[in-house]
C-alpha cells in the first residue's frame, strides 16, 4: 500500500520532462524564407549634367518585378525615393513616387537635378553630390505578412557648371597694358561691390579677368560686341574663355566694374572724368573758382569756428564721388573752404535744399538712405545744414549725381 504513493511522485516529473521535451522540439521549427526576385539597376553610376540638352533624361533607374503574381493573392506596389546621399531619404528632402501598375523605370532630367541640388539640397554652386535612388515593393493580400522588399543605388553627379557674377578679385590684362600686365582693380571704398582703376592704357587689347572661389573667369559684353562704348555703361556676362575690348587711343583710361549691376564702364581719354569746380565771392568781393578734391564741414560740429577738415577719400570710379569716414555727427555743412576767417561763412556749401535763395532750412539724414545734396553760395544754401545722424562712421557726397547718404559699417 505504501508503493502506490512512490510510483505517482514519480510519474509526475517524468510527464513535465515529455513535455519539456515536446515543447522544445516545437520551438526550433524553422520558417520557410520568402524568395525575393527584386533587383535595381542604373543606366550609369556616374553622369554628367548636360546643359545643352537640359529637358532630356540624363539617368534612369529601372527594377525587375518583385514576384510573379499569378499564383498567389498578393498584390504588390512600388514606391521609389530619391535623394542626396547623408538626407537618409527625409521627409522634407527626398523625391518620392508612388509607381503605376505595369511601371519598372524612373527617369530624371539634367534640369530636374540642377533645380533640386540648387533649390531643394542647398548644395553648393558647381560642388559635385552623389544620389541615392531606392525602391521599395510593398506587399497587401496573402494569407500572412511579408516584408517589403528594399534596394538601393548610388549615382554620383557632375553638375551644370554656372559662372557666378562675383568676385574676389578683378583683374585688368591684355596688350594694352603692356609689361604691366596683370594689375589688380581696387574695390571702391563707397561700393564694395564696385571695382576701379586709372591707368595708361596703349593701342591694343584689354581684358578683365575675374578670380572667385579659386575659378578664373572672364567679363565679356553680353552683346559679343568687342567695340568701346566710351562712357557708357555696358552689359556684361562672365564666361570661362577671354575676351577683349579694342583699345585704339592711347591715354589714360578709367575702367569701372559694377557686380551689382553687371554692368561695365571705360572712359577714354576724350571721355574723361573731371572733379567738380564752382564758383563762389569771398568776403573782399573777390571771385573764387574752386575744383573740389576735400571739403570742411562747419556748423554745430565745430561750433562755428574753425572748420573740419574731411580728409575725404576721391573715388577711383568718379572723381566727384568723395567719401567721409573722420566720425564727426552733428549738425553741419560741407564748405569747399577751410580758412578761420570769414570766408569760411561766405564759401560754396552742400547740404539739404534751401527754403530760398535767401532763407535756408534744416533737415536729418536717414542711415542708409539716400538724400538729395544740394550746393551753391546762395544765402539760403549756406544757412542750411543737414544732421549726421549718431553711430555713422562714413558719408557718400555724390556731387555729380547729387546725393548724399550717411552709413554705419
Amino acid at each position: 500500500m505504501k508503493t502506490i504513493p512512490f510510483r505517482y511522485t514519480l510519474l509526475v516529473p517524468l510527464w513535465g520532462l515529455v513535455l519539456g521535451l515536446g515543447a522544445c522540439d516545437q520551438g526550433i521549427q524553422d520558417i520557410d524564407k520568402t524568395e525575393e526576385f527584386l533587383e535595381l539597376s542604373v543606366s550609369s553610376e556616374a553622369v554628367a549634367l548636360d546643359a545643352d540638352h537640359l529637358t532630356a533624361d540624363i539617368v534612369t533607374f529601372t527594377w525587375t518585378e518583385a514576384r510573379s503574381l499569378e499564383d498567389d493573392d498578393y498584390m504588390v506596389s512600388y514606391t521609389t525615393k530619391l535623394d542626396v546621399v547623408g538626407n537618409n531619404f527625409g521627409a522634407s528632402t527626398a523625391i518620392f513616387n508612388y509607381e503605376d501598375e505595369g511601371i519598372y523605370q524612373r527617369s530624371f532630367t539634367s534640369e530636374q537635378l540642377q533645380n533640386w541640388a540648387n533649390e531643394k539640397w542647398s548644395i553648393p554652386v558647381n560642388t559635385p553630390f552623389t544620389l541615392e535612388f531606392r525602391v521599395i515593393a510593398q506587399w497587401e493580400g496573402g494569407p500572412a505578412f511579408e516584408a517589403p522588399e528594399v534596394r538601393t543605388v548610388k549615382v554620383d553627379v557632375e553638375p551644370v557648371r554656372t559662372i557666378v557674377f562675383d568676385a574676389d578679385t578683378v583683374f585688368l590684362s591684355g596688350t594694352a597694358l603692356g609689361d604691366t600686365a596683370p594689375v589688380e582693380m581696387s574695390r571702391t571704398l563707397e561700393n564694395p561691390n564696385t571695382f576701379a582703376y586709372l591707368l595708361d592704357l596703349q593701342g591694343g587689347t584689354l581684358q578683365i579677368p575675374v578670380a572667385f572661389e579659386g575659378e578664373t573667369n572672364y567679363i565679356a559684353p553680353a552683346d559679343g560686341d568687342d567695340t568701346l562704348h566710351d562712357g557708357e555703361a555696358v552689359d556684361v556676362k562672365m564666361r570661362e574663355s577671354p575676351v577683349s575690348w579694342k583699345i585704339d587711343t592711347p591715354g589714360e583710361y578709367r575702367i569701372v566694374v559694377d557686380m551689382q549691376k553687371a554692368e561695365v564702364t571705360i572712359y577714354s581719354p576724350e571721355k574723361a572724368l573731371e572733379p567738380l569746380s564752382v564758383d563762389w565771392t569771398t568776403d573782399a568781393g573777390e571771385a573764387v573758382t574752386t575744383t573740389i578734391t576735400d571739403l570742411w564741414m562747419h556748423g554745430a560740429v565745430n561750433g562755428w569756428g574753425t572748420p573740419i577738415p574731411c580728409n575725404v577719400a576721391v573715388s577711383l570710379a568718379d572723381p566727384q564721388v568723395l567719401v567721409y569716414t573722420g566720425g564727426v555727427t552733428g549738425k553741419t555743412k560741407f564748405i569747399v573752404y577751410g580758412g578761420s576767417d570769414n570766408n569760411k561763412n561766405l564759401a560754396y556749401a552742400f547740404s539739404c535744399p534751401p527754403k530760398s535763395e535767401t532763407e535756408g532750412q534744416e533737415q536729418s539724414l536717414i542711415p542708409d538712405k539716400a538724400a538729395d545734396l544740394y550746393g551753391s553760395a546762395s544765402r539760403g544754401q549756406r544757412n542750411s545744414y543737414y544732421t549726421i545722424p549718431s553711430g555713422t562712421n562714413m558719408v557718400v557726397l555724390d556731387l555729380r549725381n547729387k546725393t548724399i547718404v550717411a552709413q554705419k559699417r
